[in-house]
Protein backbone atom coordinates (compact mmCIF):
# COMPACT_ATOMS: atom_id res chain seq x y z
CA UNK A 1 0.00 0.00 0.00
CA UNK A 2 1.31 3.56 -0.94
CA UNK A 3 -0.86 5.17 1.85
CA UNK A 4 1.88 7.27 4.69
CA UNK A 5 1.08 6.71 7.84
CA UNK A 6 2.81 9.36 9.55
CA UNK A 7 2.22 12.93 11.10
CA UNK A 8 -0.49 13.99 13.24
CA UNK A 9 -3.90 12.76 12.33
CA UNK A 10 -6.94 14.72 13.70
CA UNK A 11 -10.07 12.42 15.26
CA UNK A 12 -12.41 14.64 13.99
CA UNK A 13 -15.55 15.27 16.56
CA UNK A 14 -19.24 16.04 14.52
CA UNK A 15 -20.35 19.21 15.00
CA UNK A 16 -24.15 19.49 15.37
CA UNK A 17 -26.61 22.31 14.55
CA UNK A 18 -30.68 21.78 15.02
CA UNK A 19 -31.06 18.44 14.80
CA UNK A 20 -28.31 17.92 11.59
CA UNK A 21 -25.14 17.86 11.30
CA UNK A 22 -23.46 21.46 10.72
CA UNK A 23 -21.56 20.72 7.35
CA UNK A 24 -20.63 24.32 7.07
CA UNK A 25 -18.54 24.06 10.44
CA UNK A 26 -17.61 20.64 9.08
CA UNK A 27 -15.83 22.35 6.16
CA UNK A 28 -14.26 25.49 8.10
CA UNK A 29 -12.67 22.74 10.57
CA UNK A 30 -11.18 20.56 7.40
CA UNK A 31 -9.65 23.97 5.92
CA UNK A 32 -8.11 24.93 9.43
CA UNK A 33 -6.76 21.29 10.18
CA UNK A 34 -5.19 21.33 6.65
CA UNK A 35 -3.75 24.65 6.64
CA UNK A 36 -2.41 24.16 10.41
CA UNK A 37 -0.46 20.95 9.16
CA UNK A 38 -2.30 17.77 9.82
CA UNK A 39 -1.41 15.22 7.38
CA UNK A 40 -4.70 12.85 7.90
CA UNK A 41 -8.67 13.72 8.57
CA UNK A 42 -10.26 11.05 10.53
CA UNK A 43 -14.11 11.85 10.73
CA UNK A 44 -16.68 9.04 12.40
CA UNK A 45 -14.71 7.65 15.17
CA UNK A 46 -15.26 7.83 18.87
CA UNK A 47 -14.10 11.48 18.75
CA UNK A 48 -16.83 11.88 15.90
CA UNK A 49 -20.05 10.47 17.90
CA UNK A 50 -20.44 7.93 15.53
CA UNK A 51 -22.66 5.59 17.90
CA UNK A 52 -24.71 7.92 17.51
CA UNK A 53 -25.13 8.79 13.86
CA UNK A 54 -27.29 7.15 11.56
CA UNK A 55 -26.04 5.99 8.72
CA UNK A 56 -27.06 8.52 6.31
CA UNK A 57 -25.35 10.63 8.41
CA UNK A 58 -22.28 8.67 9.10
CA UNK A 59 -22.00 8.57 5.24
CA UNK A 60 -23.10 12.24 4.90
CA UNK A 61 -20.34 13.31 7.23
CA UNK A 62 -17.55 11.04 5.35
CA UNK A 63 -18.89 12.37 1.78
CA UNK A 64 -18.16 15.60 3.28
CA UNK A 65 -14.91 15.17 4.35
CA UNK A 66 -13.86 13.34 1.10
CA UNK A 67 -15.31 16.37 -0.87
CA UNK A 68 -13.46 19.44 1.33
CA UNK A 69 -10.15 17.42 1.72
CA UNK A 70 -9.64 17.42 -2.09
CA UNK A 71 -7.07 15.12 -2.00
CA UNK A 72 -4.78 17.76 -0.21
CA UNK A 73 -4.15 15.09 2.70
CA UNK A 74 -5.64 11.29 3.03
CA UNK A 75 -8.97 10.78 4.80
CA UNK A 76 -9.19 7.74 7.22
CA UNK A 77 -12.89 6.86 7.43
CA UNK A 78 -13.81 5.86 10.32
CA UNK A 79 -16.07 2.28 9.65
CA UNK A 80 -15.75 -0.01 12.50
CA UNK A 81 -18.70 -1.76 13.69
CA UNK A 82 -19.62 -4.74 16.25
CA UNK A 83 -21.85 -6.04 13.63
CA UNK A 84 -19.56 -7.43 10.90
CA UNK A 85 -22.12 -6.73 7.95
CA UNK A 86 -22.88 -3.08 9.34
CA UNK A 87 -18.76 -2.57 9.06
CA UNK A 88 -19.21 -3.68 5.60
CA UNK A 89 -21.53 -1.88 4.21
CA UNK A 90 -19.78 1.11 5.88
CA UNK A 91 -16.48 0.59 4.73
CA UNK A 92 -17.86 0.15 1.00
CA UNK A 93 -19.22 3.17 0.98
CA UNK A 94 -15.98 4.94 2.30
CA UNK A 95 -14.60 3.36 -0.56
CA UNK A 96 -17.13 4.43 -2.95
CA UNK A 97 -17.09 8.26 -1.37
CA UNK A 98 -13.32 8.49 -2.17
CA UNK A 99 -11.66 7.69 1.02
CA UNK A 100 -8.22 6.85 0.90
CA UNK A 101 -8.32 4.44 4.18
CA UNK A 102 -10.81 3.12 6.96
CA UNK A 103 -10.19 2.86 10.51
CA UNK A 104 -12.24 -0.13 12.02
CA UNK A 105 -12.63 -0.59 16.11
CA UNK A 106 -12.54 -4.15 17.45
CA UNK A 107 -16.33 -5.17 18.01
CA UNK A 108 -17.60 -3.93 21.46
CA UNK A 109 -19.98 -5.10 23.72
CA UNK A 110 -20.03 -9.01 21.75
CA UNK A 111 -16.69 -9.51 23.46
CA UNK A 112 -15.84 -11.73 20.52
CA UNK A 113 -12.46 -14.29 20.81
CA UNK A 114 -9.11 -13.72 19.58
CA UNK A 115 -10.40 -15.76 16.30
CA UNK A 116 -13.44 -13.99 16.00
CA UNK A 117 -11.60 -10.44 16.09
CA UNK A 118 -9.13 -12.12 13.40
CA UNK A 119 -12.27 -13.22 11.30
CA UNK A 120 -14.19 -10.14 11.85
CA UNK A 121 -11.12 -8.09 9.69
CA UNK A 122 -10.57 -10.78 7.24
CA UNK A 123 -14.16 -10.49 6.43
CA UNK A 124 -14.15 -6.77 5.81
CA UNK A 125 -10.49 -6.62 4.07
CA UNK A 126 -12.14 -9.32 1.84
CA UNK A 127 -15.36 -7.58 1.01
CA UNK A 128 -13.70 -4.18 0.40
CA UNK A 129 -10.39 -3.02 -1.20
CA UNK A 130 -9.58 -0.29 0.88
CA UNK A 131 -6.43 -0.16 3.19
CA UNK A 132 -7.71 -0.44 6.45
CA UNK A 133 -6.17 0.83 9.91
CA UNK A 134 -7.57 -1.56 13.02
CA UNK A 135 -8.13 -0.14 16.34
CA UNK A 136 -7.36 -1.68 19.57
CA UNK A 137 -8.91 0.23 22.96
CA UNK A 138 -9.75 -2.42 25.00
CA UNK A 139 -11.18 -0.03 27.32
CA UNK A 140 -13.29 0.86 24.97
CA UNK A 141 -14.47 -2.25 23.52
CA UNK A 142 -13.79 -4.66 26.33
CA UNK A 143 -11.64 -7.11 24.26
CA UNK A 144 -7.90 -6.77 23.56
CA UNK A 145 -6.11 -7.70 20.37
CA UNK A 146 -3.31 -9.57 21.34
CA UNK A 147 -0.09 -9.25 19.71
CA UNK A 148 -0.21 -12.67 18.11
CA UNK A 149 -3.23 -12.07 16.37
CA UNK A 150 -2.10 -8.29 15.27
CA UNK A 151 0.65 -11.04 13.53
CA UNK A 152 -1.84 -13.13 11.64
CA UNK A 153 -3.62 -9.57 10.51
CA UNK A 154 -1.12 -8.42 9.30
CA UNK A 155 -0.45 -10.88 6.30
CA UNK A 156 -3.60 -9.94 4.95
CA UNK A 157 -2.40 -6.77 2.39
CA UNK A 158 -4.73 -4.14 3.00
CA UNK A 159 -4.68 -4.30 6.45
CA UNK A 160 -1.55 -1.91 6.80
CA UNK A 161 -1.61 -0.12 10.37
CA UNK A 162 -2.64 -0.25 13.86
CA UNK A 163 -4.01 3.01 15.94
CA UNK A 164 -2.96 1.59 19.08
CA UNK A 165 -5.02 3.00 22.62
CA UNK A 166 -4.33 0.09 24.86
CA UNK A 167 -1.65 2.46 27.29
CA UNK A 168 0.70 -0.64 27.29
CA UNK A 169 3.76 0.26 25.39
CA UNK A 170 5.08 -3.26 26.11
CA UNK A 171 2.47 -4.63 24.33
CA UNK A 172 3.12 -2.02 21.29
CA UNK A 173 6.49 -2.97 21.14
CA UNK A 174 5.33 -6.63 20.95
CA UNK A 175 3.42 -6.12 18.06
CA UNK A 176 5.74 -4.12 15.85
CA UNK A 177 8.04 -7.21 16.61
CA UNK A 178 5.60 -9.81 15.57
CA UNK A 179 4.03 -7.71 12.60
CA UNK A 180 7.60 -7.40 11.35
CA UNK A 181 7.54 -3.98 9.42
CA UNK A 182 4.19 -4.96 8.00
CA UNK A 183 2.03 -2.51 10.19
CA UNK A 184 2.33 0.66 11.01
CA UNK A 185 1.94 1.66 14.53
CA UNK A 186 0.30 4.81 15.96
CA UNK A 187 -0.62 6.65 19.00
CA UNK A 188 -4.58 6.44 20.33
CA UNK A 189 -3.49 8.37 23.17
CA UNK A 190 -2.43 12.31 22.73
CA UNK A 191 -0.59 11.58 26.14
CA UNK A 192 1.31 8.63 24.96
CA UNK A 193 1.99 9.71 21.40
CA UNK A 194 5.98 10.79 22.33
CA UNK A 195 6.35 7.81 24.12
CA UNK A 196 4.79 5.30 21.21
CA UNK A 197 6.83 7.43 18.91
CA UNK A 198 9.64 6.61 20.56
CA UNK A 199 9.39 2.84 20.24
CA UNK A 200 8.48 3.04 16.51
CA UNK A 201 5.50 4.54 16.01
CA UNK A 202 5.03 6.94 13.47
CA UNK A 203 2.40 9.52 14.77
CA UNK A 204 -0.82 10.00 16.46
CA UNK A 205 -4.55 9.71 15.59
CA UNK A 206 -5.23 13.17 17.78
CA UNK A 207 -8.44 14.25 19.97
CA UNK A 208 -6.63 17.27 21.07
CA UNK A 209 -5.22 18.49 17.47
CA UNK A 210 -9.25 19.50 17.43
CA UNK A 211 -7.89 22.72 19.19
CA UNK A 212 -4.39 22.72 18.75
CA UNK A 213 -3.17 21.06 15.30
CA UNK A 214 -0.63 23.06 14.83
CA UNK A 215 1.14 22.43 18.35
CA UNK A 216 0.22 18.86 17.81
CA UNK A 217 1.88 18.74 14.35
CA UNK A 218 4.94 20.15 15.50
CA UNK A 219 5.49 17.74 18.07
CA UNK A 220 5.16 14.85 16.07
CA UNK A 221 7.03 16.88 13.22
CA UNK A 222 9.84 17.53 15.90
CA UNK A 223 9.76 13.63 16.85
CA UNK A 224 10.41 12.40 13.16
CA UNK A 225 13.50 14.47 11.95
CA UNK A 226 14.87 12.85 15.41
CA UNK A 227 14.61 16.55 17.10
CA UNK A 228 14.14 14.73 20.75
CA UNK A 229 14.85 18.09 22.55
CA UNK A 230 12.16 19.85 20.60
CA UNK A 231 9.72 17.36 20.85
CA UNK A 232 9.39 16.78 24.39
CA UNK A 233 9.01 20.55 24.73
CA UNK A 234 6.26 20.43 23.16
CA UNK A 235 4.69 16.81 24.17
CA UNK A 236 5.63 19.05 27.97
CA UNK A 237 3.53 21.97 26.69
CA UNK A 238 0.44 19.91 24.93
CA UNK A 239 0.44 17.22 28.43
CA UNK A 240 -2.01 19.08 30.55
CA UNK A 241 -4.13 20.22 27.92
CA UNK A 242 -4.55 16.70 26.30
CA UNK A 243 -5.00 14.89 30.17
CA UNK A 244 -7.91 17.90 30.57
CA UNK A 245 -9.98 16.45 27.12
CA UNK A 246 -10.20 13.16 29.10
CA UNK A 247 -11.40 14.35 32.21
CA UNK A 248 -14.78 13.14 31.20
CA UNK A 249 -15.48 10.66 28.68
CA UNK A 250 -14.21 11.93 25.27
CA UNK A 251 -15.57 14.00 23.35
CA UNK A 252 -17.62 15.75 26.25
CA UNK A 253 -14.46 18.08 26.95
CA UNK A 254 -13.43 18.73 23.33
CA UNK A 255 -16.63 19.37 21.95
CA UNK A 256 -16.97 21.71 25.02
CA UNK A 257 -13.27 23.59 24.99
CA UNK A 258 -14.06 24.22 21.05
CA UNK A 259 -17.57 25.66 21.93
CA UNK A 260 -16.08 28.11 24.57
CA UNK A 261 -13.26 28.72 21.64
CA UNK A 262 -15.98 29.20 18.99
CA UNK A 263 -15.33 26.67 16.78
CA UNK A 264 -18.57 24.83 16.76
CA UNK A 265 -21.55 24.77 18.85
CA UNK A 266 -20.99 22.75 21.63
CA UNK A 267 -23.94 20.06 20.75
CA UNK A 268 -23.59 16.86 22.00
CA UNK A 269 -26.25 13.85 21.78
CA UNK A 270 -27.30 12.01 24.57
CA UNK A 271 -26.34 9.56 26.19
CA UNK A 272 -23.30 11.91 26.60
CA UNK A 273 -24.53 14.87 28.29
CA UNK A 274 -22.42 18.40 29.49
CA UNK A 275 -19.33 18.51 31.72
CA UNK A 276 -19.90 18.74 35.71
CA UNK A 277 -19.11 22.43 36.99
CA UNK A 278 -16.04 21.10 38.28
CA UNK A 279 -14.50 19.47 35.24
CA UNK A 280 -15.67 22.43 33.62
CA UNK A 281 -13.49 24.56 35.69
CA UNK A 282 -10.49 22.10 34.94
CA UNK A 283 -11.08 22.22 31.38
CA UNK A 284 -10.90 26.35 31.26
CA UNK A 285 -7.94 26.43 33.52
CA UNK A 286 -5.95 23.97 31.11
CA UNK A 287 -7.36 26.05 28.01
CA UNK A 288 -6.29 29.56 29.63
CA UNK A 289 -2.83 27.74 30.90
CA UNK A 290 -1.82 26.51 27.38
CA UNK A 291 -3.18 30.33 25.80
CA UNK A 292 -6.13 29.76 24.22
CA UNK A 293 -8.32 31.26 26.61
CA UNK A 294 -7.16 34.85 27.71
CA UNK A 295 -9.94 35.52 30.40
CA UNK A 296 -11.40 33.65 33.03
CA UNK A 297 -14.80 34.73 31.71
CA UNK A 298 -16.15 31.03 31.80
CA UNK A 299 -14.99 30.19 35.57
CA UNK A 300 -17.84 29.73 37.79
CA UNK A 301 -20.20 29.83 35.48
CA UNK A 302 -22.57 26.58 34.93
CA UNK A 303 -21.90 24.34 31.44
CA UNK A 304 -25.38 24.67 30.26
CA UNK A 305 -26.12 23.26 26.59
CA UNK A 306 -28.94 23.52 25.15
CA UNK A 307 -31.74 21.37 25.24
CA UNK A 308 -31.97 21.33 21.31
CA UNK A 309 -28.20 20.31 20.97
CA UNK A 310 -28.66 17.37 23.45
CA UNK A 311 -30.12 14.85 21.07
CA UNK A 312 -31.19 11.54 22.05
CA UNK A 313 -32.74 10.89 18.97
CA UNK A 314 -31.59 9.63 15.63
CA UNK A 315 -29.34 6.78 16.46
CA UNK A 316 -28.35 4.62 13.53
CA UNK A 317 -31.31 2.52 13.05
CA UNK A 318 -34.44 5.32 13.76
Amino acid sequence: MTLALRGSMVAMVTPFRQEAVDEAALRRLIEHQIESGTTALVPCGTTGESATLSFDEHDQVIDVTVQAARGRIPVIAGTGSNNTREAIRLTRHAKEAGADAALLIAPYYNRPTQQGLYLHFKAIAEAVDLPLVLYNIASRTAVNIEPETFARLAEIPTIIGVKEASGNLEQMARILELTNGKLTLLSGDDGLTLPVMSIGGTGVISVVANLVPADTAAMVGAALAGRQAEALEWHRKLLPLAKALFVETNPIPVKTAMGLLGLIEPGLRLPLCPMSEANLARLTSALERHGLLKTPEVRGQKSEVRERDVKGQGGRRA
